[in-house]
C-alpha cells in the first residue's frame, strides 16, 4: 500500500516511544535469523535520543534482539577522528550499540578518515545492496529540511557522497564543539537522497517548534530541492512522526485530518509477541 503517514503525539517522549514501539514492532514482525537480517538505517542528532533509549528498554526488558540486525548510519564527519566524542562513532556506540547486543561487524558507519573518501562512499551502497537493501530507514531533520547532510539545493536522486556543510548547519553544530566554530568539521560523507528513497520504508523524526516550518515544507508543499525531506512525498511508504509543536505551521485542517487517523496509526504499535516468547 502507498501511503505517507502523519503522526501527531503530544510531546517529545511520546513521539520517540511511539517511533520506537514501531522500530520494535517492525524487527519482530519481520522474524529475522541468521540467513534473514533486518536492515535499518539510523539516524543521529538529539531527536531520535529519545527512541534510542527506547529501544535500549525493549532490549534490556527482553523484548526485541539487535543480534541479527544489520544497520547503516546515515553520516560521518571528515576529518574527526572516530573516538572523538563528537564524532558520529562515538554517538552511536555511547548512546545506542554499546547497550544492546548487536554484532559490531553489522554497525556500519561511513569512514570519515578514509584515504579515498569516494571509494568509502562506493563501498557503503555496495554493502547496503549486498545487505539486500534496507528495511526500514529511520531519519531527522535540520531546521532548513535537510535529510542526512543532503543540504539546501542537493538533488534528490543523490548517491553517497563528500558534502561540503551548509553555514547553517555548522552554526546549529557548533554547540557540539564548545561554540567554537573553528572546531566544528566543514565537510562530512553522507547518504544521499535516492539511497534513502531506495529503502523500503521511511519513518522521519521531526519534534520541537524549531523544526515547524520544515515540516510545513516537507508535506505542505511540493517537492523541492531546497528542502530536501519534501522528496519523501513520493516514497511509498512513509512516515512522519511529531510533536504538537512541530505541527505549528501546518494548516488546522491537516492536523485534524491526520490526528483523526491516531486510532489507524496506534494499532501499529500495539504490543506484539516479543521476541523471548520465540515468536
Amino acid at each position: 500500500m502507498t501511503i505517507m503517514r502523519l503522526v501527531i503525539l503530544d510531546n517529545y517522549d511520546l513521539a520517540s516511544e511511539w517511533a520506537a514501539k514501531y522500530i520494535c514492532n517492525r524487527i519482530i514482525q519481520f522474524k529475522p535469523g541468521q540467513d534473514k537480517y533486518f536492515t535499518l538505517g539510523l539516524p543521529t542528532g538529539s531527536t531520535p535520543l529519545g527512541c534510542y533509549k527506547k529501544l535500549i528498554e525493549y532490549h534490556k526488558n527482553g523484548d526485541l534482539s539487535f543480534k541479527y540486525v544489520k544497520t547503516f548510519n546515515m553520516d560521518e564527519y571528515v576529518g574527526l577522528p572516530r573516538n572523538h566524542p563528537e564524532s558520529y562513532h562515538s554517538y552511536m556506540w555511547n548512546n545506542f550499540f554499546k547497550h544492546i547486543d548487536i554484532d559490531p561487524n553489522n554497525a556500519h558507519i561511513l569512514d570519515g578518515n578514509a584515504a579515498d573518501l569516494q571509494a568509502e562512499c562506493d563501498a557503503f551502497e555496495k554493502k547496503i545492496k549486498e545487505a539486500g537493501g534496507i528495511d526500514l530507514f529511520v531519519g531527522g531533520i535540520g531546521p532548513d529540511g535537510h535529510i542526512a547532510f543532503n543540504e539546501p539545493g542537493s538533488s534528490l536522486v543523490s548517491r553517497t557522497r563528500l558534502k561540503t556543510l551548509a553555514m547553517d548547519t555548522i552554526l546549529a553544530n557548533a554547540k557540539y564543539f564548545d561554540g567554537d566554530l573553528s572546531k566544528v568539521p566543514t565537510m562530512a560523507l553522507t547518504v544521499g537522497v535516492g539511497t534513502v528513497m531506495d529503502a523500503r520504508e521511511v519513518m522521519i523524526l521531526i519534534t520541537g517548534a524549531h523544526k515547524a516550518f520544515a515540516l510545513y515544507k516537507a508535506i505542505e508543499e511540493g517537492v523541492n530541492h531546497m528542502w530536501t525531506v519534501s522528496a519523501f512525498q513520493q516514497h511509498p511508504q512513509t512516515i512522519f512522526v511529531c510533536d504538537e509543536d512541530a505541527t505549528l505551521e501546518l494548516r488546522v485542517k491537516t492536523v485534524k485530518y491526520f490526528k483523526g487517523l491516531m486510532h489507524v496509526h496506534n494499532k501499529l504499535v500495539e504490543p506484539l509477541h516479543s521476541m523471548k516468547e520465540g515468536n
